[in-house]
């Protein structure tokens, strides 16, 4: 067994003196849905519902092992780094330093300070990330504190790729393929580097948001690349550049492993899993899961599992997850109508809408026209095709319109 092999095996067991593993669970409907053995790796169940919990107690254990007298612990995060820190915190007894953006929701900061209790200072500080960051390794210089790093450390590394040791115990066997999310790249290093000698033969797959593709552009140059634009949507995963260290391990991998998820894509896997399995994931934790129709004619008959990686879902976000996944499959869109100014032309155009047809949104966007009106109208139905009718109604009856669902710009401000 190689070197980091036994480390893994070592931090899992060490683990088991704060959590134990989290559930590998077959799941019926996916099973079904794709003539295949779909398994969820449950990370959404830890302790802190992330697998970060892992990355963040093997560091701070190696830490506390090589220097007893380490008390102080910073890190920088919104999220779910920041909550596993603060749990291993009050598990060590030690003081960790967390350092937010100023627009973290109150959600998240109320959880954090919960799991780490009296051990945990949160300090607020800066409107982005960067500048969060810059303070908490200002701060560690300053007073000598300890950086836990959220995925670009080999300790975290290691700690993260438990989650692949007791993934191979629970199912008792070498799966044909593992769906791993990708973000800063610690979760997908670790993995790929105990299921490299534990079972060569179990394929993977890695999935980012389409809108924070960090490891398909470092695979397509051979390193690691800033993006110029990140959606934070998945803010989970969303990560503009992935680590020197976590490319290092990923390195070699085909273009053809790594998928991308539509951000609205993954609002539709959101919501099914809630509806119809119950089980609650954030974005990030969505991502293995939101990728199998795009793998099933390759994954049927197989083994499978797919980590859910998070179920930090914050419920305010709902409304925008459920907009997001009705306009991704076609069954709500957004006009900017003509409508003459006239008697009977509103009656004219609500004659047009079929049975399934309903109207969501209605404002007069120009009022002050003599002969046209413009309007903004959110259309909802229950199949798309319902959409081709309604069209072909308003070409032949010669209303003026344009479709701005896809618009980014004009959704941005009217929508």
């Amino acid at each position: 067994m190689s070197d980091f092999s036994e480390k893994a095996r070592r931090a899992e067991m060490a683990m088991r003196g704060l959590f134990p593993p989290t559930p590998l669970q077959r799941n019926d409907h996916l099973s079904a849905r794709f003539g295949a053995e779909i398994w969820l790796k449950r990370e959404d169940l830890s302790p802190v519902r992330s697998y970060k919990i892992r990355g963040a107690f093997n560091a701070m254990r190696k830490v506390l092992a090589e220097r007893p007298d380490q008390k102080v612990f910073v890190c920088a995060s919104a999220g779910n780094h920041a909550q596993g820190v603060a749990f291993v915190c009050r598990h060590f007894g030690v003081r960790g330093v967390i350092f937010m953006p100023v627009t973290t929701p109150q959600q998240k900061i109320d959880k954090t300070r919960t799991f780490g209790g009296e051990n945990v200072e949160i300090r607020l500080t800066g409107d982005y990330f960067d500048d969060t960051l810059a303070s908490a390794q200002a701060y560690c210089a300053e007073v000598g504190a300890h950086f836990l790093a959220p995925f670009d450390d080999p300790d975290v590394i290691e700690g993260q790729a438990s989650v692949a040791v007791e993934m191979l115990e629970e199912l008792g066997h070498a799966p044909d393929l593992v769906i791993v999310p990708v973000g800063g790249g610690g979760l997908s290093a670790g993995m790929r580097g105990y299921l490299a000698e534990a079972a060569p033969q179990t394929a993977l797959k890695f999935v980012e948001p389409a809108g924070g593709a960090s490891l398909t552009a470092a695979v397509a140059v051979g390193e690691p690349v800033t993006l110029k634009k990140v959606d934070t949507f998945v803010d989970g995963a969303a990560v503009a550049r992935i680590g020197a260290r976590t490319f290092a391990a990923l390195k070699g991998i085909a273009p053809e492993d790594v998928l991308l998820a539509p951000e609205d894509r993954i609002c539709v896997t959101i919501l099914e899993m809630l509806n119809v399995e119950g089980i609650v994931l954030e974005p990030a934790g969505a991502l293995a899961v939101d990728v199998l129709p795009v793998l099933a004619d390759e994954i049927r008959g197989k083994t499978v599992v797919c980590v859910t990686s998070g179920g930090n879902f914050d419920f305010e976000r709902l409304p925008e997850v459920k907009e997001r996944a009705l306009r991704y499959r076609g069954v709500k869109k957004y006009f900017i109508l003509r409508l003459p100014q006239r008697p009977g032309a509103l009656r004219d155009f609500l004659e047009m809408l079929g049975p399934e047809d309903d109207i969501a949104r209605f404002e007069y966007l120009k009022k002050s026209a003599r002969n046209f009106g413009s309007v903004l109208i959110g259309i909802e139905t229950r199949q798309a095709a319902n959409f081709e009718t309604l069209l072909a109604k308003l070409d032949a009856a010669g209303f003026v319109y344009k479709d701005i669902t896809e618009d980014e710009l004009l959704a941005q401000f009217v929508i």
